[in-house]
C-alpha cells in the first residue's frame, strides 16, 4: 500500500491522490522565430530615411562584441561617414546631482524650438562587480523623451575611461547621418578625468553646483581648463546668492588658466534647471561660441584634429584586442600569471617576456 494511512485501522484518515508537476515552459507557448541580421544596405538605408528603430539597431550592433555585429556595423559607419558632419556636437558633464540630465530636458526643448533634430547620448556608468548599468538618464528626461524630433540612447559605460561609451564616437556619425543637427552627450559623471569627451564634441559645457568646495575647486586643471562654458545649476530661491558668489569664483579662477587654443574666453553663467531660468542665456553664449569659431577657423581645424585622434585610439583598441585574442598569448599569460603569484618572476619581466613574444612572431 502506498500510504499506510488509507489502512482501515486507521479510520477518518485519508491522503488525496498528488496532481502531476506541470511543466517548466508553458505547453502552448510558440516560439517566435528570430529576425535575422539585417544587411549594412538595410541598415544603411534606414539610418538615411530617418527610421529611429533601424539607427537604435545599428547603434545596438556597432555596441555589440560579436565580431559578425561589428563587421556590420563597419561597413554602416563607413557607408554612413559621407553623409555626417554637419551637426553641433555638444557634450554635457558635470559632477553626480549637478543636474545634468535634467538640464538636457530643458536645453533640448529650446534648442528643438528653433526647428531641427537632437539626438541625446546619455552614458551611464557600469558597476565594476555586476558589469551592469541601470540606463535611468531617460527618465529624468520626461518632456524630451516623449518629443517626436528627438532620440534619446543610454549606454553603459562598460569600463571606457573619460566618461563616455567605448562607441559614442561611431554613434554620433549615424546619427549625424540620419539627419540630427544638434547632438549632446550627457558623459558619466565622474570629476575630473573626463576628458575624452573633449576629443569627440565642438564645446564642452561643464555644470557645477554652488557650495560644493571653496574658491580652489575652481583652478584644478583637467576638465576645468577643458571647458569651453561653465554654468551654474540650480540658482533659484535662496541658493542664488551662493550661486552668484561662485559665479565670480570661477570668473576669477579661469583667469588664472593659459589663453585656449580657440581663442574663445571661457563665460561663467548661472541658471536653474528645474524652474528653467536662465535657459536662453546658456545657449546664446554656445551661438556666440560658434559664430566666434566658424569665422577664425578653429571649428574645422578641431574637427580635423578629433579625427587623427580617433584614428589612433582605433589603432590602440585593435591592438589590445588582438593582443588578448591570440591563442598563444592567452596560454602564455595564463603561465606567466602563475610564476609572478609564486613570486619566481617579477611582473615587469614577465610582462617584457610576453610583449617580445608577441612582436617577434607578429614581425
Amino acid at each position: 500500500m502506498e500510504h499506510i494511512e488509507n489502512d482501515d485501522q486507521f479510520g477518518g484518515l485519508t491522503v488525496n491522490k498528488g496532481v502531476s508537476q506541470p511543466p517548466v515552459v508553458n505547453p502552448y507557448l510558440k516560439r517566435r522565430k528570430r529576425k535575422a541580421l539585417p544587411s549594412a544596405g538595410e541598415l544603411v538605408e534606414g539610418i538615411l530615411k530617418g527610421d529611429i528603430t533601424t539607427l537604435a539597431r545599428a547603434v545596438t550592433l556597432v555596441e555589440s562584441l560579436s565580431p559578425d555585429h561589428q563587421a556590420i556595423a563597419q561597413e554602416v559607419i563607413e557607408k554612413c561617414l559621407p553623409h555626417s558632419g554637419k551637426s553641433r556636437r555638444i557634450g554635457i558633464t558635470g559632477v553626480p546631482g549637478a543636474g545634468k540630465s535634467t538640464s538636457i530636458d530643458v536645453f533640448g526643448l529650446h534648442v528643438l524650438k528653433g526647428g531641427g533634430k537632437l539626438a541625446v547620448l546619455a552614458i551611464d556608468p557600469s558597476s565594476e562587480r555586476t558589469k551592469g548599468s541601470i540606463l535611468g538618464d531617460k527618465t529624468r528626461m520626461e518632456k524630451l523623451s516623449v518629443h517626436p524630433d528627438a532620440f534619446i540612447r543610454p549606454s553603459p559605460s562598460a569600463g571606457s575611461l573619460g566618461g563616455v561609451a567605448r562607441k559614442t564616437r561611431e554613434t554620433i556619425v549615424l546619427c549625424e547621418a540620419a539627419g540630427f543637427n544638434n547632438i549632446f552627450v550627457e558623459t558619466v559623471g565622474v570629476g575630473q578625468s573626463e576628458t575624452a569627451v573633449h576629443s569627440m564634441v565642438d564645446f564642452f559645457l561643464l555644470i557645477q553646483l554652488a557650495g560644493t568646495g571653496d574658491e580652489l575647486q575652481g583652478i584644478k586643471r583637467g576638465i576645468m581648463e577643458m571647458a569651453d562654458g561653465i554654468v551654474i545649476n540650480k540658482a533659484d530661491g535662496d541658493n542664488i546668492q551662493r550661486a552668484q558668489l561662485a559665479q565670480a569664483q570661477f570668473r576669477s579662477a579661469l583667469h588664472l588658466f593659459p589663453p585656449t587654443e580657440s581663442g574663445w574666453s571661457p563665460e561663467v553663467l548661472t541658471y536653474s534647471g528645474y524652474f528653467e531660468l536662465g535657459i536662453p542665456e546658456v545657449w546664446d553664449m554656445i551661438d556666440r561660441y560658434f559664430a566666434f569659431v566658424d569665422t577664425n577657423g578653429y571649428f574645422e581645424r578641431k574637427r580635423s584634429q578629433q579625427a587623427r585622434y580617433w584614428m589612433y585610439e582605433t589603432i590602440d583598441e585593435q591592438l589590445r584586442a588582438h593582443f588578448y585574442n591570440n591563442p598563444e598569448i592567452e596560454q602564455m599569460l595564463a603561465a606567466k600569471e602563475i610564476r609572478v603569484l609564486n613570486n619566481q618572476q617579477s611582473s615587469f619581466t614577465a610582462a617584457r617576456d610576453i610583449l617580445d613574444r608577441y612582436f617577434n612572431r607578429s614581425l
